[in-house]
C-alpha cells in the first residue's frame, strides 16, 4: 500500500510539494510509473490529465463548460491501474479468441469492456497502446481501414476481458450491423462500452450508427478522442468543445466526461487505464 494521506485528487497533489516523490518510492507503484511521476509537473499533467491540460487554454467563463473532474483519480488510483495492465506470472494478459457471432464468442464470466469505432479511428492502436504493459500481447495494427474483421477477445488476469470490435464505414464487414448489435444487446457482462471519434474530424455520420446503438439499448458508454497528438492547442480545443455539448445535449447513456488520447505519446492512456479498472470493480 501507499504511504497514508496519499490518495489525493490530481489538482490538490499537484499543489502540495514533494508528495509525488513520495508516491513514486511507494512499493505499490511500478518501476516504470515512478518515473513516469518523475518528469516535470507540467508533462506529466498532459501525460496523465490531458482534459486538465486542455483547460488551461479555456477562457475562465467557458470552463464549466467541460465535465473535467467527474472521474478525477490520484496518481496512486492510476498506479493501481497500471498494476492491474502490467503481464506478470500470477496476471497473465493474454489474446483469448476472435468471433463473427455472439455464438461464437469465448464464455467469459468475467467483467467485459468494449472498443468501437469508425474504420481507420485508431480502435487496435488504442489497444495497443493500453497493453503496452504487456508487451507479448499480440495486437494486429495495420494502416490500412477495416483490419479487423471479427471481434477479438483479450482477457486481463482474472480481472476482466477486453473486446476489439469491428470497424464500422468504410470495408466495414457486410454483417457488421448483425455481428455489433447483437452483442450490444446481448452480452450480459457487458460492463461499458467505449466509442472512439477521431479528434481531428470529430463525430461523422457514420458515429451516429454506434452512438444510437448504445441509446436504443441503454446501454452505458464513453467516448474516446484519438489521435489528439495529430490537433492543434486550437483545433483539438473547439472539437472538445462541440463534442462535449453533443454529449450534453443529444445522449443519455453517455459518461459526461471525454477521455482525450493519443497512442503515439501516451497522453491519456493511463486515466483510461484507470477508468477501465474502475468500471470493472478493480479499484474498489
Amino acid at each position: 500500500m501507499a504511504a497514508p494521506g496519499l490518495r489525493l485528487g490530481a489538482e490538490r497533489l499537484f499543489a502540495m510539494p514533494g508528495v509525488l516523490e513520495l508516491l513514486s518510492r511507494s512499493n505499490s507503484t511500478s518501476q516504470a510509473f515512478a518515473e513516469v511521476l518523475r518528469l516535470p509537473k507540467q508533462q506529466l499533467r498532459k501525460l496523465l490529465y490531458p482534459l486538465q491540460e486542455v483547460e488551461r487554454f479555456l477562457a475562465p467563463d467557458r470552463r464549466q463548460d467541460l465535465h473535467l473532474r467527474i472521474f478525477d483519480p490520484s496518481p496512486e488510483d492510476i498506479a493501481r491501474a497500471d498494476n492491474v495492465f502490467t503481464a506478470t506470472k500470477g496476471n497473465r494478459i493474454d489474446y483469448v479468441s476472435s468471433a463473427i457471432r455472439i455464438d461464437h464468442a469465448p464464455d467469459l464470466p468475467r467483467p467485459e469492456v468494449c472498443f468501437i469505432g469508425r474504420s481507420n479511428v485508431g480502435k487496435s492502436s488504442l489497444i495497443k497502446a493500453l497493453f503496452s504493459l504487456a508487451p507479448e500481447v499480440e495486437v494486429r495494427v495495420s494502416k490500412k481501414p477495416g483490419h479487423t474483421k471479427k471481434m477479438n477477445f483479450f482477457k486481463v488476469g482474472k480481472h476482466f476481458t477486453v473486446v476489439d470490435m469491428p470497424g464500422y464505414g468504410y470495408r466495414a464487414p457486410e454483417d457488421f450491423v448483425d455481428m455489433v448489435e447483437t452483442y450490444l444487446k446481448e452480452r450480459r457482462n457487458l460492463k461499458r462500452t467505449f466509442l472512439l471519434v477521431d479528434s481531428v474530424v470529430g463525430i461523422q455520420k457514420t458515429d451516429n450508427i454506434a452512438i444510437e446503438m448504445c441509446e436504443e439499448f441503454a446501454l452505458p458508454y464513453v467516448i474516446i478522442l484519438t489521435k489528439i497528438d495529430k490537433s492543434s492547442k486550437g483545433h483539438l480545443l473547439k472539437q472538445v468543445l462541440q463534442i462535449q455539448k453533443f454529449v450534453n445535449t443529444k445522449t443519455q447513456g453517455c459518461f459526461p466526461q471525454l477521455f482525450p488520447v493519443s497512442s503515439v505519446t501516451f497522453s491519456g492512456i493511463h486515466l483510461l487505464r484507470s477508468f477501465i479498472a474502475s468500471v470493472t470493480g478493480n479499484l474498489d
